[in-house]
């Protein structure tokens, strides 16, 4: 697994544009999803040798209850949680606050390796001599940078990558299908990975809430290798009553994090709710593959018309992520526990695809011949080419004329073309349109 290097601070000190610096894009921190507000962004950041994930967060303020501030506060500890190095951000034009003294000081006691970086350091030269003062939060030698100019950013760089695994020593090559068995509490999530390694390696029970931590299940048979990881079931926020719940509940969206697959687990003998649709929303957001598993499937009665009227439903219910496939299961019994492993291998392919430039540009002269790009006042929409930059999402970049003319009803357009020609089914799709230069 790919480490992780989270960047604190407290608000306003530069940690967004630190972040898209190092990673080398402009990237939003701010994702709105069906009912998930996130403040935390994760980018992938390479510096010689060495690849790991870079999380930006929000500004924290501790002792601070008010608006979004509880929320910042537990993406913040989730990051220095789930990180390998805390990069600590502070503002020289500000200099040392009292804030950043109480956060340094809850970053001393986290138990991992914290780096002060002094940022809005932009001239070159003699450091000013307020830059001394910063040597008063404890945490070593701090590094001078600029995140508008990337001055420093290579020595910070580096004494990052010191606390890092010698890349040489990662395993590499691991084709492992990591899958997040994610949902509400009492969903069966336990029982379904118990079920497909056969042995009871995480407890069940029938008291909602059992499970507490994220735990990773490796097993392999005839379909490849795959990471279960069984997360917490995830309540509603105001159901929620306890830290450990809560921190629970943070690192089930870590998990989702790191997966490649993503099984949204429903008790059919409950049904859909709202908070289902939060949870399979996260998913979705962060471009996962996507399986809907109805489970308990063997508790309903039912009719030969049971699965088509209950398939329909929750088709309606899932509508905002309608590529992904609808499988009715039982963990209890295994009923079609198999085809779940072949659905599971079959959606990480879709969600890899890679489609040619070529392929892609070809399809797009027969979509526009087919149904001709909109206009506006006197100006249509021309469409130069289309490329696909990356993949996990399928991610497709669509160079035209002006991005305003391209209207959201054109891009789904777009959209379903290119799921009708080459699949992709069970995976998210993301069009980036892009204007002229």
């Amino acid at each position: 697994m790919r480490q992780a290097v989270a960047i604190v601070g407290r608000p306003n000190v530069g940690k967004s544009t630190f972040f898209n610096k190092l990673i080398g894009e402009r990237r939003s921190i701010v994702d709105d999803m069906p009912g998930v507000t996130r403040d935390r962004v994760i980018g992938e950041c390479e510096w010689g040798r060495y690849r790991f994930s870079l999380i930006d967060t929000g500004g924290l303020e501790i002792g601070n209850n008010e608006g979004y501030m509880p929320h910042i506060r537990q993406q913040v500890e989730l990051a220095v949680d789930t990180s390998a190095v805390i990069v600590m951000l502070t503002d020289i034009r500000a200099g040392v606050t009292a804030a950043d003294q109480e956060l340094a000081t809850m970053l001393r006691q986290s138990g991992r390796p914290v780096i002060l970086a002094v940022n809005k350091v932009d001239s070159v030269g003699e450091l000013p001599a307020d830059f001394y003062d910063f040597y008063s939060l404890g945490l070593g030698d701090p590094y001078p940078v600029s995140s508008v100019h990337g001055h420093g950013t290579g020595d910070l760089l580096d004494k990052i990558c010191s606390y890092l695994d010698d890349p040489v020593e990662e395993e590499e090559g691991d084709d492992s299908i990591k899958v997040a068995i994610i949902g509400r509490p009492n969903a069966g999530k336990s029982s379904l990975v118990n079920r497909i390694i056969g042995k009871d390696r995480v407890i069940v029970s029938d008291v909602a809430g059992t499970t507490r931590d994220s735990i990773d299940v490796e097993f392999e048979n005839e379909q490849g290798k795959f990471v279960f990881i069984d997360t917490a079931g995830m309540r509603k926020k105001g159901r929620i009553t306890d830290a450990v719940e809560r921190y629970s509940v943070m690192r089930a969206l870590a998990a989702v994090d790191r997966a490649n697959v993503a099984v949204i687990m429903i008790d059919a003998t409950e049904g859909f709710s709202e908070q289902d649709s939060k949870i399979a929303g996260y998913a979705h957001e962060q471009g996962k593959g996507c399986i809907i598993a109805i489970n308990k499937w063997d508790l309903v009665v039912k009719d030969d018309k049971t699965m088509d009227e209950q398939r329909k439903k929750y088709e309606n219910d899932f509508s905002f992520m309608a590529y992904a496939p609808i499988i009715f299961i039982s963990a209890k019994t295994g009923q079609r526990i198999d085809r779940l492993l072949e659905l599971i291998k079959f959606v990480d392919e879709q969600n890899a695809m890679r489609i040619t430039t070529g392929a892609l540009n070809e399809l797009l002269a027969r979509a526009t011949a087919r149904v001709e790009p909109p206009s506006d006042k006197g100006k249509r929409l021309k469409i130069y080419y289309m490329t696909q930059p990356t993949t996990r999402p399928p991610a497709f970049a669509v160079f035209c004329n002006d991005p305003e003319l391209f209207h959201f009803s054109y891009q789904r357009y777009l959209e379903n073309q290119i799921r009708e020609a080459y699949g992709l089914e069970g995976t998210p799709v993301r069009l980036m349109i892009r204007g002229r230069g």
